[in-house]
């Protein structure tokens, strides 16, 4: 007769095959995390490189540059984008839209700075703009390069030649006339007026540039800075880029022409 007990005694029970539903779910979150920080962190770093040596984002500060650029007070200011590419291999040339480094204290008259007063926010602030996600903290603005170095330029009303390099007058196709102050103009209608102060002759010194807005007689360029260190020059090392593009509004999205106007 078998005997019943010992068979017991010899059952091993089964093994359960199937794993722990809850550490497969926490492997499955797990995975997702891990996943979800590569990207974020590859992207971080495709946005560090290219605001770092190719591209950036500016905001259009104000009217200076019209009708090339828009900027105002309380309006919906062009946002541009800077070749940070090009001048690594050749120089800044006449007509180039650049966006630059004030280069002096005088140009830093009224400006402030885009970081908080706390100093936890502020080194927070420091790293997001390393990748384009909050403003670098220094003054940048944007003009067109109207002379370069070794060249002098000037302007007379009384000689009605308007600005002048090496004594020859620009043509400035992307200055618009409507826009200047009548006062600066020497028959009402803009024809060969410098569209502010007479100024020059200055001779750019090597490494420098001579800059000024579309919008003369709205921007406060070169001219105004001839008593700083440079005589109202901006070094090309202070040069942050090359305008190529506007890319909002999109109503205004497109090109951004360099037009020699010598």
């Amino acid at each position: 007769m078998p005997d019943d007990d010992a068979d017991a005694a010899n059952t091993v029970p089964a093994k359960d095959e199937t794993p722990d539903e809850e550490e497969k779910e926490k492997g499955r979150k797990g995975g997702l995390l891990r996943e979800i920080a590569i990207v974020i962190g590859i992207v971080l770093a495709l946005m560090f490189v290219v605001n770092t040596f190719f591209f950036r984002q500016y905001v259009v500060p104000s009217e200076s540059m019209e009708p090339t650029l828009h900027g105002c007070t309380g309006c919906t200011n062009d946002r541009i984008v800077v070749d940070k590419i090009s001048y690594r291999f050749s120089d800044p040339k006449p007509g180039d839209v650049v966006v630059f480094k004030a280069p002096s204290d005088s140009w830093d008259r009224g400006w402030n700075s885009p970081r908080s007063g706390n100093p936890v926010i502020h080194k927070i602030q420091d790293v997001l703009s390393w990748f384009a996600l909050s403003p670098p903290n220094e003054n940048n603005l944007v003009k067109r390069v109207i002379a370069t170095e070794g060249q002098t330029v000037e302007c007379h009303a009384a000689d009605g030649k308007g600005v002048t390099v090496n004594g020859k007058s620009l043509r400035e196709p992307y200055i618009d006339k409507n826009l200047q102050n009548a006062q600066y103009t020497d028959d009402g209608t803009g024809g060969g007026s410098c569209y502010g102060d007479d100024f020059g002759p200055v001779t750019v010194p090597k490494g420098n540039v001579w800059v000024m807005g579309d919008n003369r007689s709205d921007s406060a360029d070169s001219r105004y800075h001839m008593d700083d260190e440079f005589h109202g020059t901006v070094p090309v090392k202070d040069i942050r880029g090359k305008v190529r593009f506007i890319i909002y509004p999109f109503s205004r999205f497109g090109g951004v022409d360099a037009v020699d106007p010598q």
